[in-house]
């Protein structure tokens, strides 16, 4: 109820707030906010994470593994200085949320990171259906890609995929962006 009756009054609160929280929902966040470094402060990891888990719960309904991973995608994020909701968007676009996603090209896990990373930076022993890892080279990826496009999303988006001269990657994930991960 306190945590209810402290987003009231912020604009940026979930819009619609059920009458009741599911108890293992309320312990869930609890527990990841008690270890959310990648957070200014309390208020700010109860309110993104409640706000995300409801958005994400139609494509990943275990509580526990929801609130893990987005956990770890602000701490990734946030790492590579980007935001995290744009994250989101691209691992909607890349895997479904699916760990152990493997697209036609070969490219494994939430991020969608493609093997030859693993012998290129000389780390045999990564593994890319790891969580925290695949979020880490995805993250720095991006990261870098937008660096060298000026700070211009939808080309990084474009060099991330392969289809750098082309809009409709870029596209997919502004419109996961707008409908799931921005909307409300």
């Amino acid at each position: 109820m306190l945590l209810l009756a402290l987003m009231a009054p912020r604009a940026f609160a979930v819009a619609a707030v059920p009458n009741t929280v599911d108890p293992a929902l309320r312990q869930a966040l609890m527990n990841a906010v008690h270890d959310s470094a990648s957070f200014s402060n309390r208020f700010e990891a109860e309110v993104w994470l409640l706000d995300m888990s409801t958005r994400l719960e139609p494509l990943m309904p275990d509580i526990g593994r929801r609130m893990a991973l987005l956990k770890t995608v602000h701490a990734e994020a946030t790492h590579a200085g980007l935001d995290p909701q744009v994250v989101l968007s691209l691992i909607q676009v890349e895997s479904r949320f699916q760990r152990f996603a493997i697209s036609s090209a070969g490219a494994l896990g939430l991020m969608q990171i493609m093997p030859f990373w693993i012998d290129e930076i000389g780390r045999p022993d990564d593994n890319l259906f790891d969580m925290r890892t695949n979020l880490r080279y995805g993250c720095t990826i991006l990261a870098y890609y937008l660096k060298i496009e000026h700070g211009n999303l939808t080309r990084a988006l474009a060099r991330y995929n392969g289809s750098l001269g082309q809009y409709w990657y870029p596209a997919r994930v502004e419109t996961a962006m707008q409908r799931r991960w921005y909307a409300r």
